[in-house]
């Protein structure tokens, strides 16, 4: 089937128009490149976003309250009420498909006053009292020292666990931090650990200008009580937070004497709803490269196919004496596929080719620039690049099929009649 004089053959034919045959394979190649540079954006895209999103336990939600739209039992409208430590002992008693519930207190926040105080150095960033279960529903690496545990929530230790971006403002370079204290809000708390946390814009700037003190320690020292100021809700993983929210809201409205239509008292923010939408948008986004790859791989295709009628009907007289001479018309038949496979498998290899050199330059550009938002290591599974040539396979099949069925319906007589 593949011998010398075959291949021979197919070249003769393929070389004796070089324009007309690189126009043709442009096409396959143009394809199978945008499909690849398609592909890859898209999971650019994607790996952007999920980097913002980072470890975080995506299963999860936020909670805080607002001033009532209802009155209710009494209580008048617009009243402001908070949540309170029992409230997340109810809900581990009554929702057991719970996996953290993490009651949090913050202080400052972006563009704030100044709240911390080192030596002659001052800075504003947000505090927040928590429970060591943060470090599992908002994860970060310890570069030094350690996060907030229990002991420290027990016997209400002032420490505090900070950012690099703390550390850089508020510590010389080289410094050791772990040990020293820093005071907040007119509060010493000594700093047993730092942090970093993972994003995709680098060092996450705010992100990184935290502090972490234990929950017990923020209520004493800032005088808040049994105060929550908002909650961090994560299920099991078995258990999406979006099928517990609704009871999860209703029971804290009960707890408070909220009306039960009151829509706004409690805010929410689920952000397992929110991961499902980014979810489904990468899909469509797929879909969408799938889709225009295709449909312009097969605008290739079909060009392939009608140039090899064209060279059927250029070879009519030479099928004919082939035929008259007694050649199997399975062999002519043969001779056309390869042809066609031939030159699409050549041009959708050079389209992947250079698809792969576009992906490997980008990243590069990222690598030597510095990541863009939102967009990071665009690259194309090999499943796709496998399944890309699968594809050129069949489609050479089918481009060669009608002109190899054309050939073989020459009758040798009116063949060897053609001028």
């Amino acid at each position: 089937m593949f011998n010398r004089d075959r291949w021979k053959e197919i070249l003769e034919v393929l070389t004796t128009n070089w324009f007309r045959t690189v126009l043709t394979a442009f096409g396959v190649f143009w394809g199978i490149l945008i499909l690849i540079i398609l592909l890859s954006a898209g999971k650019g895209l994607e790996n952007g976003i999920r980097a913002d999103f980072g470890d975080i336990a995506t299963n999860t939600m936020f909670m805080w309250t607002r001033s009532t739209t209802k009155a209710h039992m009494g209580l008048p409208i617009g009243r402001n009420f908070r949540f309170k430590t029992e409230d997340v002992e109810t809900l581990r008693e009554k929702f057991p498909q719970l996996r953290f519930i993490s009651p949090r207190n913050q202080l400052g926040g972006f563009r704030g006053s100044n709240n911390v105080v080192r030596g002659i150095k001052t800075g504003a960033y947000n505090v927040y009292g928590d429970y060591p279960e943060i470090i599992q529903q908002e994860p970060m690496a310890i570069t030094a020292g350690r996060f907030i545990n229990h002991n420290d929530i027990n016997n209400n230790r002032k420490v505090a666990v900070i950012g690099l971006g703390v550390r850089n403002e508020l510590y010389d370079p080289g410094e050791d931090v772990i040990g020293t204290y820093i005071k907040i809000q007119g509060v010493n708390f000594m700093v047993v650990g730092t942090y970093k946390k993972r994003s995709s814009n680098g060092d996450g700037e705010e992100g990184q200008k935290e502090i972490y003190v234990p929950f017990t320690a923020f209520s004493q020292a800032f005088n808040q009580g049994n105060n929550v100021g908002w909650m961090a809700i994560t299920a099991k993983d078995d258990y999406p937070i979006t099928g517990l929210k609704e009871g999860i809201v209703n029971e804290m409205k009960t707890a408070h004497k909220v009306h039960p239509e009151d829509t706004r008292a409690v805010g929410f923010f689920d952000l397992y709803e929110e991961f499902n939408r980014v979810e489904s948008l990468f899909g469509a986004m797929s879909f969408i490269g799938y889709f225009v790859g295709i449909l312009v791989l097969l605008s290739g295709i079909i060009g392939v196919s009608n140039i090899m009628l064209i060279v059927v009907k250029e070879r009519t007289k030479e099928i004919g004496i082939r035929r008259a001479l007694g050649e199997d018309p399975w062999s002519i038949r043969k001779q056309i596929l390869l042809e066609s496979i031939f030159l699409t498998i050549i041009s959708g290899m050079a389209g992947i080719v250079i698809g792969a050199l576009f992906i490997y330059g980008v990243n590069a550009l990222l690598e030597a620039n510095g990541p863009v938002d939102m967009f990071m290591n665009p690259s194309v599974n090999l499943g796709v690049v496998s399944a890309a040539l699968v594809i050129l396979i069949i489609s050479g099949l089918l481009a060669g099929f009608i002109p190899a069925q054309s050939a073989i319906k020459v009758r040798p007589i009116d063949a060897l009649r053609t001028e």
